[in-house]
């Protein structure tokens, strides 16, 4: 008895014992479900590679033409003067290329001006150019900077009313020929298509590509080689000459438009027009644009416009009863638009006008030329809502503080600057002449080439 006895408990202990090991077995394999599998992970190499930035080309204008001097060949294009140029670079190793100019009778000056890369550093230059005219039928002062050449351009400022003589100038730094398509927006949209061989540059009368529209937008659009879109305007008002312009190109359109340092001069005689007049376009979509302006360093809007804009048709509004001075505009659309404003200077029974361009947001370090010929001044406004110091080198006072949103002036003379914004601001260089012979002028300053971003590649 005493030997089944132990029998049954060595039994009953190994139940036990297997009834603890598979619950251990249960317990384990569960834990082994939710932990983490072991795996097995490969660091791959890298190398960080810093791209050599490319080197940067400027296109400039060259000889101001002049049209309708013969009467037998209405559209031959004559050179009516060649401006004053200046270039500077940091760097030493700056080319020039002229570029031919074959419809102009005594064209000269056209060029492309390049900067080489050196040390892997961005390179920067600068180059502007700047005319006065007192002739019979072409009077007044243009000025405008060096640009790069580019595959997309809007001109917003043509005229082909009548006493307007508005030559758009394309210019083709490449090596090999560039098609360039227009698109003209007015009552009715045209198309036209032109050939612009390498390292030349051709002069096409607005009234050709824009038949029909009185104050047509342009979209030019490049392909095979990138080409520098210009329009060079000059007007005559009852057989006077009043006033001549270089306009550049715009870029895509935005539903957010700055631009600054326009300047509005009432008229002497009580009138209450002041000069200024913006022109808008929706090429797309019809639109509804807000348009506020703000006098110089004004926080508050002293006007405000609504405008409705059908699509792919131009709409001007004249800015009137502004006090003179500098005015910032503010446009802020439902769908993307491009515009510019028109301004006028007077003096007497003279006046010159130019056409003020939206000022991108640019942040870095941008080199801008100025040239001679008007007391020239630098518009800054804040494009971000935090204080920052902004740097203007060769300014006698190089140090400005812009509060959030806010604005400054720098004055300039003729030379060379460089611009250092640690945040976006909009940024536009202004010359003005209040003397006899009336000059104005003014262009935005552009972002520079974009600085090459470190790669990351993996082996």
């Amino acid at each position: 008895m005493k030997q089944r006895t132990l029998r049954l408990a060595a039994t009953g202990a190994r139940v036990a014992t297997g009834a603890a090991v598979a619950v251990a077995c249960v317990i384990g394999v569960i834990a082994a479900v939710a932990a983490p599998w072991p795996s097995l992970h490969n660091e791959p190499a890298t190398t960080i590679v810093t791209p050599v930035p490319g080197d940067t080309t400027l296109v400039c204008n060259g000889s101001f033409r002049a049209l309708g001097r013969e009467s037998g060949q209405a559209d031959l294009m004559v050179s009516a003067g060649l401006p004053d140029l200046v270039v500077d670079a940091q760097q030493d190793a700056v080319d020039t290329d002229p570029l031919r100019m074959p419809e102009i009778v005594g064209g000269e000056g056209a060029q492309a001006v390049t900067a080489r890369v050196q040390d892997r550093d961005v390179p920067l230059v600068a180059a502007g150019e700047s005319i006065r005219l007192q002739e019979d039928d072409l009077r007044g002062f243009a000025a405008a900077p060096c640009r790069p050449a580019g595959m997309r351009h809007w001109l917003v400022g043509g005229d082909i009313s009548t006493g307007a003589s508005d030559i758009i100038l394309l210019s083709n730094p490449g090596s090999v020929p560039a098609t360039v398509d227009f698109t003209v927006y007015g009552v009715q949209r045209a198309t036209s298509t032109t050939i612009v061989p390498p390292l030349t540059q051709i002069g096409l009368p607005l009234a050709s590509v824009a038949s029909g529209q009185q104050r047509p937008v342009v979209e030019v659009v490049s392909t095979g080689a990138p080409v520098r879109a210009t329009l060079q305007s000059a007007l005559t008002r009852t057989l006077e000459p009043a006033g001549i312009d270089l306009q550049d190109g715009l870029g895509a359109p935005q539903s957010q438009l700055t631009i600054v340092g326009v300047r509005a001069v009432p008229d002497a005689t009580g009138d209450d027009a002041t000069g200024v007049v913006l022109r808008i376009l929706a090429p797309d979509d019809e639109a509804q644009a807000t348009v506020r302006v703000y006098a110089e360093g004004a926080v508050a809007a002293s006007d405000e416009y609504t405008v409705d804009l059908s699509a792919g048709i131009p709409n001007e509004i004249a800015l009137t009863n502004l006090p003179g001075g500098a005015y910032d505009i503010h446009i802020e659309a439902t769908e993307p638009v491009v515009a510019a404003a028109r301004q006028t200077q007077r003096s007497g029974r003279h006046q010159d006008f130019s056409w003020m361009l939206p000022a991108p947001r640019l942040q870095g370090d941008v080199m801008f030329e100025v040239p001679r010929g008007a007391p020239g001044v630098l518009f800054l406004r804040n494009a971000e809502a935090e204080s920052v110091t902004v740097t203007v080198e060769g300014a006698d006072d190089p140090t400005i503080e812009l509060a959030a949103n806010g604005t400054a002036t720098v004055p300039l003379n003729a030379g060379s600057y460089t611009l250092k914004a640690p945040s976006a601001v909009h940024v536009a260089v202004s010359l003005l002449s209040e003397s006899d012979e009336p000059a104005i002028a003014g262009w935005p300053l552009w972002s520079p080439p974009a600085t090459q971003q470190p790669i990351i590649v993996h082996h």
